[in-house]
């Protein structure tokens, strides 16, 4: 009895079959998965140490080095490679445009004398004037009308070809108002005057500061040639003892008398005077 307890007891303590084998297989597999993911995996490069060689020295050898740096030439350039072409530099101004004043003609002299004025234009500007244009006043003084003077000018240079340009501010004394003007012909300063007119009530300045205007337009066109017979005496003496008669004229609200200058041709004086 004893005997088969202790047997008993033997067998319950003999140990467990050792199981080393099914962990080798284990290992074995996960050895397997491992090398199979490693096959699968691409390759990685792997660094080499970079040689240096000796830099270029002739151009042969710059320019092979820039060709092999630059690669193959591409069949469409990129946007990042075209660029617009560039302009070359010019040092001239631009142009300017029209009627924007090239010169402050207050102050300059350009142009003054510089060249004459082309043969078909100079024979415009110093035609004989015409004994019809020639107007006369009671005081005995011949003159021409500003618009004929302005006429002239746009028949020698064309519209817009000439003009007046001021060179003063307008000087309004108690009676009588003035400007200096300088005329400006085809972007060349011609002649200079003061320009001057009587104004009687100051709500006639606006009127006289035109009038003094083509008063200066009058002796400015003195340097042109423009109606230069009437600044002759000789031709004011035969002009008048040709086309004009001086007649006694009675101021009929005083009845005072006076001599009065007249062309021929005009009428006899009407009121406030009477012949």
């Amino acid at each position: 009895m004893a005997s088969r307890l202790l047997l008993s007891g033997s067998r319950a303590l003999r140990p467990l079959p050792f199981s080393a084998p099914r962990a080798r297989t284990y290992a074995a597999a996960a050895t397997r998965t491992r090398k199979t993911a490693a096959a699968a995996a691409p390759a990685q490069p792997v660094a080499r140490a970079s040689t240096v060689s000796a830099p270029p020295t002739t151009a042969d050898e710059i320019d092979e080095a820039l060709a092999s740096e630059s690669g193959p030439a591409e069949s469409v350039p990129s946007s990042s490679t075209i660029r617009p072409p560039q302009q070359p530099f010019s040092a001239e101004l631009p142009e300017q445009s029209v009627g924007e004043p090239a010169m402050d003609w207050s102050k300059s002299y350009h142009g003054l004398s510089q060249q004459p004025f082309p043969k078909e234009i100079s024979d415009i500007l110093m035609a004989p004037i015409d004994p019809l244009d020639i107007e006369m006043k009671p005081d005995g003084l011949i003159y021409l009308p500003e618009i004929k003077y302005r006429r002239v000018l746009n028949r020698a240079f064309g519209p817009g070809a000439w003009g007046l340009a001021p060179r003063s501010d307008t000087n309004v004394g108690p009676r009588i108002v003035s400007r200096e003007y300088a005329l400006v012909c085809m972007g060349r300063l011609v002649a200079i005057a003061r320009g001057e007119q009587e104004y009687f009530d100051p709500s006639g300045i606006p009127t006289a500061t035109e009038a003094c205007k083509s008063n200066a337009l009058m002796r400015c066109c003195k340097d042109l040639g423009i109606a230069s017979e009437l600044w002759d005496p000789r031709f004011i003496r035969e002009f008048k003892a040709q086309y004009c008669i001086e007649v006694f004229a009675e101021h009929v609200p005083t009845k005072k008398k006076k001599k009065l200058w007249r062309r021929k041709d005009q009428p006899k004086f009407e009121y406030p005077y009477k012949e």
